[in-house]
Parts: structure tokens; C-alpha cells; sequence
């Protein structure tokens, strides 16, 4: 069977840039995963993104599908034909079914004996034949949000297409995409070379498209060239350049022939706060800001057009002309926001709803305030300054500056709180109380940044679960999964060693709406889903997995810093060859207890030991209590631990020995408290019931 390559290509109106890379990874895997559905052998897939097109590249499919052996089986022997011998309705029907008369049934081996069977080969489809609609169902399957029409058609993409181009090997795969015809010809850049391009092959389309088209097809290829030249000019002007991953993605996304460039701005707007011409740069014009040796902005930046210009000083001329203004406002607002003291923005937070059931951004300072509070006093933290920083948290968000660039919302609050001389802590904390902003972000240094970090979060995480608006599958329109790891991490991260639980009663309590029933229990397994999942993929490392978090979360553990404490214990615990044996040990007395009509305590009664197995597994108990209840007390679980592991061989003699379920009441009451004594040491540091084995 031969093999060719594959090549697919969708050009449309300029697509957005932020969906761009996703849409073609999707589209490649659609493919592929078609591909794979139809058994139709294929190798490494590529997919390629520009402005303007989505493509995908794949090598050796094969030219068609293998033949495939169909088997059917039908109505049992017994039921297929009567006592003369003579078919019966099911045999017949099983027959038709098939397309073929009774004498071309077989006999197969059925789960209850010889039934009716139909063996056939399907031979298989060309490729050929089976791409389009394998394209198509791809096409059909990508994560568009809202798709849109044009012209008279009723074609549905997230923009209008206006050429298809498929490829097997050199030939041209017949059929229709979107309402069009595929062909060979794409189109080149559209201003460098604006004009229709015949691609022979698969292997020449990159070739074709840049050497004819002015076009870098390869997302990776053009990334990597924005983001060297972009370095290169920066040196030159004796800087750095500031290149966030995102920024560069999406100025990938944004060009099809880059051209970078760089600009100049007054240096007047130097004095600005430096984040201000950053956001003004990177958020409204796309530019790459640049720093000098000390780390310092520059009145400096890199554009990246999309073409190659014959007078390039025309096209700076054009892109500095643009920032001017922008610069000029956020000086404007930045001198006009200093008039007003945060303090006295307060009283107007009343007016600006938070959520229309929880009341005003004012209403939520007040809950973050009380929170912190409470917080910084579990915490040793000054109280006045978390209450302080609490109350003013939100002001920033009513500045001008703010208004214009939202990104900038604490940033702006710590700039401003300098300005009116509020103590340096409160200041940080304002900035602080927003991070980590997304994964891999830094978490608050300030005790004041943290305490209103978590306090903050805690307040936004127990409101929506409290008007009943919890994130389900995907949606998450409050950013409760980012809260949430924020306060995770925030608490891991900086050893704050607080009661969760506790904090979540608090703030749930706080909220102006019923609180509806288990609530708080709710955030705390919403808290702890989080927990989970951040330690079964951050923590590769370690050997945590779902049952050994299970188990400590069983023991009920009430902080995040002792859960992780707990976990690191248990990790050195299983490791011990008395371990396995513990662990079964504590699974069967839990479905012991489980199945016990009785609410067992854990009071033992001497009286009732019968067997020497018995006297000795509970002496050894009871001195086990004396000396591991002390470590626990300072969490010391691993020692306790392996102080509990001698207990093994007293227990594997009692469950030889002992008939636990024994016929007397009394007996079998204080047998039962025995192994809830020995239970308890355990669940102390995690429930090995829960462990597999």
C-alpha cells in the first residue's frame, strides 16, 4: 500500500489572534483523530497559522483503508430452526438483515452456546474519497464560540473563507469545503503579493508561500524570528527588550511577513509609574517595551509590522504618532487621580455594584475587613494594617487611570497609597492582594499582601457559592478555580498555618444572602479538588497520588500546611515494610466497624480481655497513646509514625487469634472499642483504610 503526504489549507478573513493557535491545533488534532477513526495509517502531523489561514500537513497517509472482516452474529441454533428442521422467522430475518440467503449463514461460538453467524470482508475506502468528510467533521468540531455567515450561503466559520486547498501527494482531492470548491491555489501576502499560488506538493508549501507569497506560514518559525530580531534591535539601542510570552503569541498571531521596527516616545513619560507606558505599550499597541542595563525603562519600543515597507521611517513615524496621545492621557490621569486621596473614594464604592446579590464593592471591603482581621490575628500580623489595607483595597478600581487600563487594578492602588503616605506594608499590599495572578505568578512577601490576598479571595469564593453560581465543567465566569489555588498557594507557599475550615465558616457567615445548608462544607471539598489536583501535577517528584491524598484528607485536617505535613509523613511511612500490613489492618477494621449495629466508642474495658492476643495488642496501645499523642501534638507524624509501625506483629497475632465478632454483647462491644483505640491512633495523621492494597 503507498503512502503520500497530506496537505490541508482554509484561507479566510483575518482571524483572531488570541484563538488562532488553538484553532489550528484543534483542526490538527480533528484530523488526525478522523484519520484514526477510519484506521487509515498516517505519521507526524504539522499544523501551520497565519492571519489569514489555518493549515495542516501530514505524512504518509496511506491510500486507502484496510479491508475489514465483519462478523455478525445472529439468533442461537435452538431458536433458528424448528423441530422439522425448517428455518424459523428470527433465522430468516438474521439472513435478510445480513443481505444474504440463510445457506450463506456460518456457525459461531455464542456466550450460551452456537448461534447464527455472518462472516464478510468490507473491502476499504479509497483516502481519497474519505478526506473531505473526515476535514469537514474537524472543521466542524473546533472550539469557536460564536460562528458567523457571509454572503448568501449558509456556511457557518468564525470568518468567511474564501479558499480551500487539499492535497494528497500532487493531486488534488476532489469535493467541496465551507461551500467551496478545493483546489491547489492558495494566496500570498495581502499586499506583497497579493495573487493566487499553486502549490504542487505538500513538501513545497512552505517553500511557495514565502519565496512567492511573502508569507511564514510556520507559526513556531515566525515566532522565533519576531522574538530574535525584536532582541537584536533592543541591543542596538542598548536595552533589553521586554517580550511576555502571551504578547509575543499574539503579535505572531497578528502578522504573516514580520517586519520589526523600533520607536521612540518623549522621555518625559519617564515619570510616569513604569507599568503605565508598559500597559500603554504592550496592552493598546502590541509593541515589546525596552529596558536598559539597570533594569530601567526606556522611552523605547519595538513595533512588528506586517510589511515590508520602502520607506520604513514612514512606517515608525506612523506607529510613534499612534502612542503620543495614549501616553499623554495616562499622564493626564495620573495627575489628575493624585488630587483625590484613596480614603475618600470610599463612600462612592456604595454606588458601584459588586454583584447585585452581594452587594456594593463597599459591602465587599467591609467583609475583606473583618476577614483580614480575623486572619492577621490567627497569623500574628498587625490587624490595624489588614483592616487599613482591606478598606481601601478596591479604591483604585474608581481612578481614571484604572478605568482605562483595568490590568493595572493594584498597581495603580499601591502608586496612589504612596502618594497619600500610607504606611509602605499597606501600599505593597494593595498591588499583593491580587497575586498570583495565573499559574506560575508570585505569591504575596507582605504579611498585610497575604492576609488580604486570602481574605480577598475567601470573601469572592463564598459569595457565588452562596447565591448558588459554583463553577460546572468549563465555566468558571468568577475565576473561583484561579481564587482558589490562589489561596492554596498563598497558605503553602508562604507556611501560613491556618484553620481553613474555620475561614471558610467566616466568610461564608459574612455573605448578605441565606447561606443555603453545607455550604462551607462544599467550598472545602472545592478547596480540596483543587489541592488535589495541584499536587497530582505539580508534584511529580513526589509520590502523591489520589488514595494517599484521600487518606490524609480522611483524617479530617483542617489546614493546608498540616495536610501537606501529613502527605510528606505518609510518604516515609509506606515505604516501611510494616506498612502494607498496617494498612490492610486498618481496612478491615473500618469495614468491621462499618458493619457494627453498635455506635462503638473507644472505651475498653479490661474486664472483658479474654485472649492474651487481646491483653497484649491493648497494652501495647495504650503505651503507644503516651508516647506518639505528645508528637502529634507538634506534628512530628513522622516519628509518630514509625513508632506506631512496631504495633504490626500485635495486631497481625490478634486478627489470627481473636474472634472479634464474638457471641457475647459485651465481648464483642469492648473487641470492637479496641480496634477503634488502635484506629485513632492512625487517623491522627491519615485514614489507611483508604490506601489500595
Amino acid at each position: 500500500m503507498s503512502k503520500r503526504d497530506f496537505l490541508f489549507e482554509l484561507g479566510t478573513e483575518e482571524l483572531p489572534p488570541r484563538s488562532l493557535f488553538t484553532l489550528a491545533r484543534s483542526l490538527s488534532d480533528g484530523i488526525v483523530a478522523g484519520l484514526d477513526d477510519a484506521s487509515i495509517a498516517h505519521g507526524e502531523a504539522q499544523w501551520f497559522a497565519t492571519p489569514r489561514r489555518l493549515a495542516v500537513r501530514i505524512a504518509g497517509l496511506a491510500d486507502r483503508q484496510p479491508d475489514q472482516e465483519i462478523r455478525r452474529h445472529g439468533p442461537a441454533l435452538t431458536g433458528a430452526f424448528d423441530a422439522h428442521g425448517q428455518p424459523t422467522k428470527a433465522a430468516l430475518g438474521f439472513a435478510a438483515s445480513c443481505g444474504v440467503a440463510l445457506d450463506a449463514l456460518g456457525q459461531a461460538d455464542g456466550p450460551k452456546g452456537a448461534v447464527l453467524a455472518f462472516v464478510t470482508t468490507r473491502k476499504g475506502e479509497s483516502t481519497r474519497a474519505l478526506l473531505p468528510d473526515i476535514v469537514t467533521a474537524a472543521l466542524n468540531a473546533l472550539p469557536i464560540a460564536r460562528r458567523m455567515r457571509w454572503g448568501a450561503g449558509e456556511q457557518e466559520f468564525v470568518r468567511p473563507v474564501h479558499w480551500a486547498v487539499m492535497l494528497l501527494g500532487g493531486q488534488v482531492v476532489e469535493g467541496e469545503i465551507l461551500g467551496l470548491r478545493i483546489g491547489n491555489r492558495s494566496r500570498g501576502h495581502r499586499f506583497h503579493a497579493p495573487r493566487e499560488l499553486t502549490v504542487t506538493s505538500p513538501a513545497k508549501y512552505l517553500d511557495v508561500l514565502r519565496e512567492k507569497g511573502s508569507v511564514m506560514a510556520d507559526a513556531a518559525q515566525r515566532r522565533e524570528h519576531i522574538r530574535s530580531e525584536v532582541m537584536a534591535i533592543a541591543r542596538n539601542l542598548g536595552g533589553e527588550a521586554v517580550i511576555e510570552a502571551d504578547l509575543l503569541d499574539e503579535v505572531t498571531a497578528l502578522v504573516e511577513w514580520p517586519v520589526p521596527l523600533a520607536g521612540r516616545f518623549d522621555a518625559r513619560y519617564l515619570e510616569l509609574p513604569p507599568e503605565v507606558p508598559i500597559a500603554t505599550l504592550q496592552a493598546h499597541q502590541r509593541y515589546f517595551p525596552v529596558r536598559d542595563a539597570q533594569g530601567r525603562l526606556m522611552n523605547a519600543f519595538i513595533a512588528v509590522a506586517n510589511i515590508r515597507s520602502r520607506d520604513p521611517d514612514k512606517v515608525r513615524d506612523g506607529n510613534e504618532r499612534v502612542v503620543r496621545p495614549r501616553l499623554a492621557d495616562a499622564a493626564f490621569f495620573w495627575d489628575a487621580d493624585r488630587r483625590v486621596r484613596l480614603e475618600q473614594r470610599c463612600e462612592a464604592l456604595a454606588a458601584v455594584t459588586y454583584q447585585a446579590a452581594l452587594g456594593s464593592l463597599l459591602d465587599k471591603s467591609k467583609r475583606i475587613a473583618v476577614l483580614a482581621v480575623r486572619i492577621a490575628e490567627s497569623l500574628g500580623a498587625d490587624a490595624a494594617l489588614a483592616r487599613r489595607a482591606a478598606l481601601l483595597s478596591k479604591c483604585d478600581l474608581l481612578t481614571a487611570m484604572v478605568g482605562e487600563f483595568p490590568e493595572l487594578q493594584g498597581v495603580m492602588g499601591k502608586y496612589y497609597a504612596q502618594h497619600d503616605g500610607e504606611a509602605a506594608e499597606i501600599c505593597t499590599a494593595l498591588e499583593e492582594q491580587y497575586w498570583p495572578r495565573f499559574a506560575g505568578d508570585h505569591v504575596p512577601a507582605t504579611k498585610t499582601g497575604q492576609v488580604l490576598s486570602i481574605a480577598d479571595k475567601l470573601d469572592t469564593i463564598a459569595g457565588i457559592f452562596c447565591i448558588g453560581q459554583k463553577p460546572s465543567g468549563t465555566r468558571d465566569p468568577f475565576g473561583l478555580r484561579r481564587a482558589s489555588l490562589g489561596v492554596l498557594r498563598c497558605l503553602l507557599e508562604r507556611n501560613l498555618d491556618l484553620d481553613l475550615q474555620q475561614l471558610i465558616e467566616a466568610a461564608v457567615g459574612l455573605q448578605p444572602v441565606p447561606a443555603p445548608d453545607g455550604v462551607a462544607q462544599d467550598i472545602w471539598a472545592y478547596l480540596m479538588e483543587r489541592l488535589r489536583s495541584s499536587y497530582l501535577e505539580s508534584h511529580s517528584n513526589r509520590a502523591v497520588t489520589t488514595e494517599l491524598f484521600d487518606a490524609v484528607i480522611g483524617s479530617d485536617p483542617h489546614s493546608p500546611v498540616d495536610i501537606d505535613i501529613r502527605l510528606r509523613a505518609l510518604e516515609g511511612f509506606l515505604i516501611l515494610p510494616q506498612a502494607a500490613s498496617l494498612a490492610s489492618a486498618n481496612k478491615r477494621i473500618a469495614n468491621l466497624l462499618r458493619k457494627a449495629p453498635e455506635n462503638i466508642s473507644g472505651a475498653v474495658d479490661t474486664a472483658y480481655l479474654q485472649d492474651a492476643a487481646e491483653h497484649r495488642l491493648f497494652d501495647h496501645v495504650v503505651a503507644m497513646e503516651r508516647a506518639v499523642n505528645p508528637l502529634f501534638a507538634r506534628r512530628e507524624y513522622t516519628e509518630a509514625l514509625t513508632q506506631l509501625a512496631s504495633l504490626r506483629d500485635d495486631v497481625d497475632r490478634f486478627f489470627d487469634a481473636v474472634m472479634i465478632m464474638a457471641d457475647e454483647p459485651e465481648v464483642r462491644a469492648n473487641r470492637l472499642a479496641l480496634l477503634v483505640r488502635l484506629r485513632d491512633l492512625f487517623l491522627q495523621v491519615a485514614d489507611l483504610s483508604r490506601l489500595p492494597g
